[in-house]
């Protein structure tokens, strides 16, 4: 395991969506004197950044080529439909996929989703270039999206609404990083992420004191049975 540079800078990459405040909160704690650095990327970008060095790790969206990378799940995401606000989905809390049979269903491609059959709705006839542009779209009332809730979020207007669907695919979401031997920062960042503590962390820490070494107890002398006197009996 190699230890970090006076200089080190630990890069991070994620994707839209993905809000990594908590982690790099808890990492200015336990690294004041290194940097973290975020770098926003597609997933195949994220990827791509991984293999070539550019980043250390990446938090990002499954399914990814694994080929040369370690990955932890994290979570996985609820998939939303976005719809404008006068559309009739609006009136239920949940929605399904067999509700989006006639709708026109935007598919960006920069969609991450994987569904095991048939995509949900009719097919628009042109493919926006990322979710950002479909997002418009959905609001010129073109058509619908169906994306992870967090990118629901990302993009929030006040005349879109977004309903979950109940039996759709969920988007996992996962930490990649290079199937190599782990650095002393990449051990650290991995304990934050699986909410490991400061104390139970597997880095060593180069500042830290040993605690002082207890003195052996002190073996304990067996007493002295002081013997009985015998009594003089004057006969």
């Amino acid at each position: 395991m190699t230890e970090p540079s006076d200089t080190a800078v630990f890069r991070l990459g994620y994707v839209p969506g993905v809000t990594p405040d908590k982690w790099v909160r808890m990492w200015a704690e336990r690294r004041p004197h290194v940097t973290l650095e975020l770098v926003t990327a597609t997933t195949d970008e994220a990827v791509e950044l991984i293999r070539t060095g550019a980043v250390d790790a990446a938090v990002l969206r499954l399914p990814i080529d694994r080929t040369g990378l370690h990955t932890i799940p994290l979570y996985t995401e609820t998939t939303v439909a976005v719809v404008p606000k006068e559309h009739v989905l609006t009136a239920t809390e949940e929605a399904g996929v067999a509700d989006l049979a006639e709708e026109i269903v935007l598919r960006p491609q920069d969609d991450t989703l994987v569904w095991p059959g048939d995509r949900p709705g009719r097919s628009a006839a042109f493919t926006p270039a990322t979710t950002a542009e479909a997002i418009k779209l959905v609001a010129a009332g073109v058509g619908l999206l169906v994306v992870p809730q967090s990118l629901a979020r990302l993009h929030h207007r006040r005349d879109l609404v977004h309903r979950p669907l109940a039996d759709a695919p969920g988007s996992g979401v996962a930490l990649a990083w290079p199937d190599a031997e782990n650095t002393e920062l990449m051990e650290e960042f991995i304990g934050i992420v699986r909410g490991r503590t400061a104390n139970s962390s597997r880095t060593p820490r180069g500042n830290a004191t040993p605690p002082p070494a207890r003195p052996a107890p002190a073996k304990k002398s067996a007493a002295r049975r002081t013997p009985a006197r015998r009594g003089t009996h004057r006969r």
